[in-house]
Parts: C-alpha cells; sequence; structure tokens
C-alpha cells in the first residue's frame, strides 16, 4: 500500500470489528493458511478480507508471498491496539451481563387490591424470582384504583401496573395474566342469606340494597349493576367487602377474594350459575418507556410464571 489514509478512521463499525477478529486469528496461527481451519473459510476469503481491512485502515499490516507471512511494524501496533479493543468489548460483555445477575435499582408497582387471594400467583412468584436475581432490587407497592395506577404508569411515578382491563388506553400497553370471576354474595345475617336459589326470584334479589363500584368496569359488566338496586358505593372490592359482611347489602366480588369468608360460613353466593361476571386483569406498562433492567426482569418473570 503506497500511501496512508489521508483522513483519520471516523468510527469503528461491527463489520471492521468482525476483520480485526479475523486478523488476530491470522496473527495467532501465524499466516494465511494455518488460519483456513481455525476460522473455517478459505485462504482467498481470508485473504480478500485482509485486504478489506488494510483497505479500510489506510495500513499495510502483513508480508504475504514467498517468503512466508510477516507483520509489518504498523500491523504489530494494530494487533495490540486489536488485543486491547476486544478485551475491553469483552469486558464490556461481561460486566453487562453481569448486571442480569445482579440486579440492582427499585421497581414500583401499582396494584388493583386483593389480588394477592389469586390462586396461581403470577404476580408473588415473579416477585420472589426478581429478588432472587436482584436481592439488592428495592420493590415498593401501592395499592390504588385502577384509573390511579393506569395514570402512575403513564406519568412515571409506577413502572408497572395491574389492573382489570376495562378499555386500553392511549400510551399504554397491557400484558394478560389472569382471568377472574365475580359472584353476586350476601352475608350472614341478610334476608336472603338462607333462601334457596331455586326459591329466589329475580324481582326479590333485584329489589335489595346493592353496591355499586365507582371503579371503571367494562360495559358488559355494567349491565349487572344496572340491574340491581345500588344503593351505596364503594371505590374498591374491599369496600364492597365491608359493606357486604354488614348483612345489609348484597354486591359482587371476586370468588378467589371471598372464598374464606363463604368457607368461614359468613357470606354465600346468590344464583352463582347465573350471577356472574368474568374479567381480564393485565400488567400495564408505558409505550416507549426507557430501558429499564429491573422492568425487564420482572416482566419476563411474569411472563414465565
Amino acid at each position: 500500500m503506497s500511501s496512508r489514509r489521508p483522513d483519520p478512521l471516523a468510527q469503528v463499525s461491527d463489520f471492521e470489528i468482525r476483520l480485526l477478529k479475523l486478523f488476530r486469528s491470522v496473527v495467532e496461527c501465524g499466516g494465511f493458511s494455518a488460519a483456513e481451519s481455525a476460522l473455517g473459510i478459505g485462504r482467498s476469503a481470508i485473504s480478500q478480507q485482509m485486504s478489506d481491512l488494510e483497505q479500510r485502515l489506510g495500513l499495510r499490516l502483513c508480508q504475504r508471498g514467498r517468503a512466508g507471512f510477516a507483520l509489518t511494524e504498523e500491523g504489530r501496533e494494530v494487533y495490540q491496539s486489536t488485543l486491547q479493543l476486544l478485551s475491553a468489548l469483552e469486558s464490556f460483555r461481561t460486566e453487562v451481563n453481569g448486571l442480569h445477575r445482579h440486579l440492582r435499582g427499585e421497581l414500583n408497582i401499582g396494584l388493583t387490591d386483593n389480588l394477592v387471594t389469586i390462586s396461581h400467583m403470577r404476580i408473588t412468584n415473579a416477585l420472589a424470582r426478581l429478588k432472587e436475581q436482584g436481592p439488592e432490587v428495592r420493590i415498593h407497592i401501592r395499592m390504588t384504583p385502577p384509573s390511579e395506577v393506569e395514570q402512575g404508569v403513564l406519568d412515571g411515578r409506577l413502572h408497572i401496573g395491574v389492573v382489570p382491563q376495562v378499555g386500553a388506553l392511549s400510551g399504554l400497553e397491557y400484558q394478560a395474566l389472569y382471568d377472574e370471576r365475580s359472584l353476586l354474595y350476601c352475608a350472614v345475617g341478610h334476608p336472603l342469606f338462607y333462601v334457596d336459589d331455586q326459591q329466589l326470584e329475580d324481582e326479590r334479589l333485584n329489589a335489595q340494597e346493592a353496591i355499586a363500584p365507582t371503579f371503571r368496569v367494562p360495559p358488559e359488566v355494567q349491565s349487572h349493576y344496572q340491574a340491581l338496586n345500588c344503593t351505596a358505593s364503594a371505590s374498591d372490592r374491599e369496600g364492597m367487602a365491608f359493606l357486604i359482611l354488614t348483612g345489609r347489602y348484597i354486591g359482587y366480588l371476586p370468588d378467589h377474594y371471598a372464598q374464606a369468608w363463604v368457607q368461614q360460613g359468613r357470606l354465600r353466593a346468590l344464583k352463582a350459575s347465573s350471577r356472574y361476571y368474568d374479567i381480564n386483569l393485565a400488567a400495564v406498562t408505558r409505550k416507549g418507556r426507557r430501558a429499564h433492567l429491573v422492568l425487564e426482569s420482572f416482566l419476563d418473570a411474569l411472563a414465565e410464571a
């Protein structure tokens, strides 16, 4: 090569890095022929790629011919620089992979109330796995109404939320987690508690004082509340449970949440074969969010739970 590169090397791309790795192998093998088996390509391809590297660097790196393979002075310097560069890249890869094994930082989660009694416990199991991966991760859980959870994710106060999926809001992504069934309950002391379902007419059932939610529910669920005589309201399921357990109201509760009181004989479902609705619960995250290793690890754990 008769002249040096007139301009400095602007950047080192992936292509140059591949060529430098080939150059390292050629040097360590002692020539093109010896490098064929190590690289798994023919001598002509090695020669062409070496020429490409020399052209990109604007330097003659080696002498090749009848006299054998030998590095030029520039080639020896480039070889040493190549070792430093590839070592730095390997250190970077190792350190980044180490972050996956040793997670640090915070995870702020917003949850709809009373999910802990769901039997398959995807959230609990995912949190356990996250802490196993990153013992130093700090987890903060806030129990708030679904609309506040979604708003918290949108404005960045929360990394992730779990809410009933009523309607997808722009700016948010939803990942299905659970299917939840809610039944209509009354408590011991209520006039309907000992009435057999077969003797319970819809008119009598609909006339009982009932509880309406103030949180959003899908349109198909609203019809279940519209059929009732709603004279009280609650902002969450725990508030509804408080009122039902007075023995003065009927209301809908998730079956997993009500199960313990049913087993204790304090609650019973009314016409469970017809008075129920199903709703999907989803994990919600912000679209276009910045990379957050703790959050991504938790999402991966949720997907596998």
